[in-house]
């Protein structure tokens, strides 16, 4: 077994195929990248003269088998929505498979069938999920194991601007990952356990139900639940925890400001529109607030939210709300124009870096105390090939696919990095290139 393809050739892939190329070499493997766009390929693997380039549409299901069947591994950088039709040929002929994305709920249902092929199927393996996975499982494995009982988790996680380059605009904020699931992020109902008490909370009062997070040396952050925290009660080993709940980190002052959006309804994905041409971003604003030609946008926006301050005027004022250009993209649902809109604003500068924080939050009792532990991730983006985020999700799942080729996990079937097995060495070797999660205990 000694053939790795990679299919993806997206942004966050430079420091997987640097850290996998250099392994290779070192081991004598064979790496292969393919994406529909060569050109991006051949960039990406321009300082590898060993790895093979390869053009490929993945929509093209024999081309795509017969790539697929030359390798022993396959790790899919594709879309999620590609990911199930990647491991479903991975099952049918027999290759090993790995994503940082979330297991798709129809691969679950052929768990007997790549257990008893003997495959190992590893998914969520990257950033968040991923990394999350990890760090909270050594700490809760640890605990349990010397018999103390944790009575909360918390664990939150944001792709920023680094602090230097977050002042340049009012909203402290940059797409720094996929745009599009930073616009549509909460859709649904956020669901958690809060002293024994179910929440939800829909997606109309998400914005307005923050908490505040706090990193040595970094200072404040606000966060919003995420969707589901229930469900990571039992992937966690924590079935009667009182308390769990996930979250995603922003600059304080976002949340309030994006929900002035979110009550607007420019956030909406559930229908599509098809303005006329020369239809303004004022237009746009003015088309969701009531009938009334002697009030401007911005008056109206008061009147229909009376607690609404100058600061966050200027934030919508500032990604041109209520300016007479053109809009960038006229047809879609109001978060896709919205989307469009963003992404002239919000776009990274080649001089922008960007942040990743995460950190988990526990309170465990044994030996009749309390104590609070808190493990904190920091990485900075070095430049805008090797971005924090591409090195989060990088070199986790490259360390995943190089233990597994070197032998070192055992289990097979569908499988999260919860497995001590797993998780262990990948935490050790993710370290080396500065991913390294800081702990600090506190007595309750």
């Amino acid at each position: 077994m000694n053939n790795i393809l990679v299919l993806g050739a997206g942004k966050s892939t430079t420091v997987l195929i640097d850290y996998l190329a250099k392994k290779c070499k070192e081991h004598n493997w064979k790496l292969s990248l393919a994406d529909l766009s060569l050109e991006t390929v051949q960039r990406r693997t321009k300082h590898h003269e060993d790895v093979v380039a390869k053009k490929l549409d993945v929509n093209n299901v024999q081309l795509r088998k017969e790539l697929i069947k030359g390798s022993d591994v396959v790790v899919s950088m594709l879309p999620p929505a590609m990911h199930y039709h990647i491991a479903e040929d991975c099952l049918e002929l027999g290759k090993h498979f790995f994503s940082a994305s979330y297991t798709d709920k129809r691969l679950k249902e052929k768990a007997e069938e790549i257990q008893n092929k003997g495959l190992f199927f590893l998914n969520e393996c990257g950033l968040d999920p991923g990394l999350d996975h990890m760090s909270a499982m050594k700490i809760i494995q640890r605990e349990q194991e010397a018999g103390n009982h944790i009575s909360l988790f918390k664990s939150f996680c944001g792709g920023l601007l680094s602090p230097k380059h977050a002042g340049e605009n009012p909203w402290n904020y940059k797409f720094t990952w996929n745009p599009r699931n930073v616009v549509v992020a909460g859709k649904g109902v956020s669901t958690f356990i809060r002293n024994g008490y179910y929440k939800f909370i829909p997606y109309h009062m998400l914005f307005k139900r923050t908490e505040s997070v706090d990193f040595p040396k970094l200072g404040s952050f606000e966060a919003y639940p995420n969707r589901d925290s229930l469900s990571y009660r039992s992937i966690y080993g924590l079935d009667s925890i009182p308390t769990i709940l996930r979250g995603t980190l922003r600059n304080k002052g976002f949340c309030r400001a994006w929900n002035i959006l979110v009550m607007l309804g420019l956030t909406d994905d559930s229908f599509e529109l098809d303005l006329p041409e020369g239809f303004s971003c004022q237009m746009l604003t003015n088309a969701f607030l009531p009938y009334d030609p002697q009030m401007t946008p911005q008056q109206k926006i008061k009147q229909l939210i009376p607690d609404l301050d100058k600061e966050n005027l200027e934030k919508l004022a500032w990604l041109g709300m209520f300016s007479t250009e053109k809009l960038p993209k006229r047809t879609g649902t109001p978060a896709e124009i919205l989307l469009a809109i963003l992404e002239q604003k919000w776009k990274m500068n080649p001089e922008d870096r960007d942040m990743v924080l995460m950190q988990h939050q526990f309170t465990v009792v044994g030996g009749g105390k309390s104590r609070s532990i808190y493990s904190d991730l920091t990485v900075m983006g070095d430049d805008q090939e090797y971005t924090a985020m591409a090195k989060t999700v990088g070199y986790p799942l490259g360390a995943a696919v190089y233990l597994f080729m070197k032998g070192q996990f055992k289990t097979r079937g569908i499988l999260l990095p919860i497995l001590k097995e797993i998780y262990a060495p990948i935490l050790e070797e993710v370290a080396k290139f500065g991913i390294e999660f800081q702990e600090r205990t506190l007595d309750a």
